[in-house]
C-alpha cells in the first residue's frame, strides 16, 4: 500500500449556491491527488503519454460524509491498496483543516495501449517504483 497526500485550497468558482464544494469537482480534486501521486513516484502523467499509454477512467465512486467551503484548506489522501494489472485503483479520502472526513472515494483507470486502442498492462516504470516505495 502506498499513499500521498496533497494539500488544495477550495477556490470560489467550486463552490454552488449552498457555499459548498460542488459535488462535480471532487473529480478534479482526485485527478490532483492521483496526478501528485504517480509524480512522488518519479514518474508523470506527461512521460506516461510520451511512452504510448493513456489512461482513461473507468469507474469512479463517491461517498459524500461533510461539506467543505470556499477558502477550506483541504488535504486529499491518494492510496494504492494493490499493485496494478490492465487497470489501476486509486482510493481517496479527503479532509478539512479540523482533520473532519468529507468524503471517501475510488477511481479505477484502465492502462491503454494509444496506438492500438487496447487495454494491456502496467509500465514496469510504475509497478518498478512502486516496487521502490513498498520493497
Amino acid at each position: 500500500m502506498y499513499s500521498f497526500e496533497t494539500k488544495i485550497r477550495v477556490r470560489y468558482g467550486e463552490t454552488d449556491q449552498m457555499s459548498f464544494v460542488y459535488y462535480g469537482v471532487y473529480a478534479q480534486y482526485y485527478e490532483v491527488g492521483r496526478v501528485e501521486l504517480l509524480r512522488s513516484l518519479g514518474v508523470t502523467y506527461k512521460e506516461l503519454e510520451e511512452m504510448g499509454f493513456a489512461l482513461p477512467v473507468v469507474n469512479m465512486n463517491i461517498t459524500y460524509k461533510k461539506p467543505a467551503f470556499y477558502d477550506d484548506h483541504l488535504t486529499i489522501k491518494t492510496t494504492i491498496k494493490e499493485f496494478p494489472s490492465a487497470k489501476i485503483t486509486f482510493h481517496y479520502e479527503i479532509f478539512n483543516e479540523k482533520g473532519d472526513l468529507l468524503n471517501v472515494g475510488e477511481v479505477v483507470l484502465v492502462f491503454v495501449n494509444k496506438e492500438t486502442g487496447k487495454p494491456c498492462f502496467a509500465p514496469e516504470i510504475v509497478m518498478n517504483k512502486l516496487k521502490e516505495k513498498l520493497g
